[in-house]
């Protein structure tokens, strides 16, 4: 196995060049530009992607997924959200196994606050404390929304 070496400067230039292409936060309160039609506005939507088992079982609820919705995403999110079910799958770090679980999905057009990524972290740190997930996935895209 051969060992490459990169003198600090040199990773620090390409950090420089990296951090300048990649741009803003896509969760900055600012919403990219879009072409959208006259009825539509541009927004962030929010996808999150919650597991359902604890170890080798289901042992996130129905009741429990409830009690969760209402108590961390609805005062989070209350102009709305959609939650559907999935079928999930992911790879287990340690044992290199492919894991399939039921899976809670839910879409959130955010409301373009300044605060949209801390509660959006927030409803994914309480969802792993509280069934003892590894991960929730947040995916944020740019999106033209209409009511």
């Amino acid at each position: 196995m051969k060992i490459v070496r990169t003198a600090p400067a040199a990773v620090s230039a390409l950090l420089v060049v990296w951090t300048t292409l990649a741009g803003p936060s896509p969760l900055s309160a600012q919403t990219p530009a879009l072409s959208c039609s006259a009825s539509q506005r541009p927004r962030q939507v929010a996808e999150l992607l919650f597991g359902r088992d604890i170890g080798r079982r289901v042992g996130v609820s129905d009741k429990a997924w409830a009690r969760f919705v209402a108590r961390e995403l609805t005062p989070r999110f209350p102009d709305g959200l959609t939650v559907t079910d999935a079928a999930g799958q992911w790879r287990d770090p340690a044992s290199g196994t492919i894991v399939h679980e039921p899976t809670k999905r839910v879409e959130i057009v955010l409301p373009g606050n300044a605060d949209d990524t801390a509660r959006l972290d927030a409803v994914a740190q309480a969802y792993k404390r509280e069934f003892r997930q590894q991960s929730v996935a947040v995916i944020v895209r740019p999106a033209c929304v209409s009511f």
